[in-house]
């Protein structure tokens, strides 16, 4: 069954919204999905990110990827941040995530990005071994800082 990565337009709001609904989760938020739509609606409607959909030949929504733009201003180049990465659970183990990475690549090289940077978890094995199967380097000379305003 062919899989194929498409950019995910306010067309396909729903089935990202649903995914997005569930890669929330998996990062332990509770479940919301018009919270989701309304997020993924804001980018889309501001066209603040780009998102790629895997698709299944009937349309069945398997997966998506979300970079946001920034800037490098050391290179002085456009880079993309890869934030979202999900594949739905029935789908695992299909080529989904590897898929998705490379249409991201193949995004970033059209817009003529310098690269691509993401952060996982430091347990998230399967996403690690994904992302340097596909010659993505760990960074090991910074460290990443957040400040929380919601706390502060």
């Amino acid at each position: 069954m062919a899989i194929e990565a498409v950019r995910a337009h306010v067309d396909r709001l729903d089935a990202v919204a649903g995914l997005f609904d569930a890669y929330r989760g998996f990062y332990g938020q509770p479940a919301n999905l018009a919270q989701s739509r309304a997020f993924i609606a804001e980018r889309m409607a501001a066209a603040e990110s780009a998102i790629f959909l895997a698709e299944d030949e009937q349309g069945a929504a398997l997966g998506f990827v979300q970079l946001y733009p920034t800037f490098s201003s050391i290179d002085a180049h456009r880079t993309w941040l890869l934030s979202d990465l999900f594949t739905a659970h029935e789908a695992r183990g299909r080529g989904v995530g590897r898929l998705l990475m490379n249409a991201a690549r193949d995004f970033a090289l059209a817009t003529g990005a310098k690269g691509l940077v993401l952060e996982t978890a430091t347990d998230n094995f399967t996403a690690q071994g994904l992302y340097e199967s596909l010659g993505y380097v760990r960074d090991s000379g910074y460290y990443t800082y957040i400040l929380d305003l919601r706390t502060s």
